[in-house]
């Protein structure tokens, strides 16, 4: 209930939140409540998987995105009273679909019952990995693995493609700098060197 209670406060925090330097940090200290709440469930892998992606990789290329953009989010022309009432309808009607499931810990659950008997079957002799972790995330979660590992490589190639644009901008600037500095030391030539150099020329 506490840490229900926490990523709620968190939560609210976040909307307020105008200056996208706090709305990173939040999300990531979101991201570590979360993983504490999986660990509660008995979800080791999702937990470190939340801890490593959410609160790591995820704030470090947000920062790393809020170094090349503004820091500051715009105010709304409108309130927003629309999105606000879905959120809260689709809050409703999630706490609503908890009700009909089974007991925290409950040991007659399908999942106690059917899945992890199979999974600790299967593991060895069927997929031929002795770690039941590696089985589950390798080959029966295969695809949401996947999934995860494009929205890491997408997030990646993303800030890679931010910072290789603003190299190009830093590598225009020296060159108009030479061009003022060029101006500069034509108009601080004196008459009498540009006289000299024109005889110079017609000689």
């Amino acid at each position: 209930m506490i840490l229900l209670t926490l990523l709620a406060a968190v939560t609210i925090a976040i909307i307020q939140q105008r200056e996208l330097f706090g709305v990173v940090v939040l999300s990531g200290v979101y991201s570590f409540l979360m993983a504490s709440v999986m660990i509660v469930l008995d979800a080791v892998d999702v937990a470190m998987t939340e801890a490593s992606v959410g609160a790591g990789i995820s704030t470090v290329l947000l920062l790393a995105t809020l170094h090349l953009t503004k820091a500051r989010e715009s105010r709304r022309l409108q309130r927003p009273y629309i999105p606000l009432a879905v959120a809260l309808i689709t809050g409703a009607a999630l706490v609503w679909g908890t009700q009909g499931m089974p007991k925290f810990g409950a040991a007659n659950t399908p999942m106690h019952t059917h899945v992890a008997p199979r999974y600790l079957k299967d593991s060895l002799p069927v997929m031929g990995v002795p770690n039941v972790v590696t089985t589950v995330l390798a080959n029966y979660r295969g695809f949401d693995t996947f999934g995860e590992v494009t929205v890491v490589l997408t997030a990646g190639l993303g800030v890679m493609i931010l910072l290789r644009g603003r190299r190009k901008s830093k590598k225009k600037k020296p060159k108009g700098k030479d061009k003022n500095k060029a101006k500069g030391a034509k108009s601080k030539t004196s008459p009498a060197q540009t006289t000299t150099a024109s005889r110079a020329e017609g000689a």
